[in-house]
């Protein structure tokens, strides 16, 4: 374990917590040469995914890594949870702005630290026809109030997640032939502009250059080794913490190891926070 002053928070799609458990243990360990680019020890691990019920959540495989754990799933679907060296405070789940519709398993929201923690499973949205695709922007309009009415702006904050957006042309292999893709779609891609406004790409930061991804579909013959991929899975950080950010990166190790997730680790490091929350 790295003992450097750094903090570390991450999120990771796994698709699956209970199938992918060896290789978030695997991963988290980092205990060989294999075992990810940094060796990681993260503090915080934000997972998305998760595909269980609270009842099946593998709690004491969580604790016996070193971390404790907030979660919120369902069965087969959806799934989000909060792993922390340190506990967690003020740990809620979903919107909780009174629309019928909560989302308690796709958004998880906590303090870590002295800093803010917004972890969220951003709908996929099928097709730009499909009426999910609907329900995809207002649910990222939905993001935009919760950091309006939590003041976070000025306060040390993070918005991490996968989002199933990719801004820009560099973040996908293939831009011209996905230019009506559900997560690729101008007017997608603008709206999420506009709400990220203020924010700070924390993995752009310190990587300006295209070909760094961090989803290989399942349906692309050797999408990792050929490099297919997009990046929709992103931490956004206040500029207050933006400050005190030493590195980003995209850990694709994981995705090449056996029954993986189709997503990979993104990481964020940080010196000790230096701004105070409102």
């Amino acid at each position: 374990m790295k003992s450097d002053g750094i903090i570390r928070i991450a999120t990771f799609n796994v698709n699956s917590i209970r199938t992918r458990l060896e290789i978030l243990s695997r991963w988290l360990i980092g205990d060989d040469q294999t075992a990810g680019i940094n060796s990681p020890s993260v503090d915080v691990l934000c997972i998305q995914e998760t595909k269980a019920e609270d009842k099946d959540f593998p709690l004491l495989r969580i604790k016996q890594l070193g971390y404790e754990c907030a979660y919120c799933g369902e069965k087969s679907y959806n799934g989000v949870a909060i792993l922390s060296k340190e506990p967690l405070e003020e740990i809620s789940f979903g919107f909780n702005d009174g629309e019928q519709e909560n989302f308690s398993t796709r958004v998880a929201f906590a303090k870590y630290k002295g800093m803010w923690i917004l972890n969220t499973y951003v709908p996929q949205g099928k097709e730009i026809t499909h009426p999910d695709y609907l329900v995809k922007l207002a649910f990222l309009d939905r993001v935009s109030k919760f950091m309006d009415a939590n003041r976070v702006y000025d306060a040390p904050f993070l918005w991490l997640g996968d989002m199933n957006v990719a801004p820009t042309e560099i973040d996908l292999t293939y831009p011209k032939t996905n230019k009506e893709n559900v997560c690729f779609y101008l007017p997608l891609r603008e709206k999420f502009s506009l709400i990220t406004k203020g924010l700070v790409d924390l993995f752009r930061k310190f990587n300006s250059e295209s070909g760094h991804y961090s989803f290989f579909s399942y349906l692309v013959k050797n999408a990792l080794s050929r490099n297919i991929g997009w990046r929709v899975d992103h931490i956004f950080a206040t500029e207050c913490l933006a400050k005190n950010a030493a590195g980003c990166y995209i850990d694709t190790a994981p995705r090449g190891w056996e029954r993986p997730s189709d997503h990979v680790p993104v990481v964020a490091e940080f010196t000790p926070i230096g701004c105070d929350l409102v």
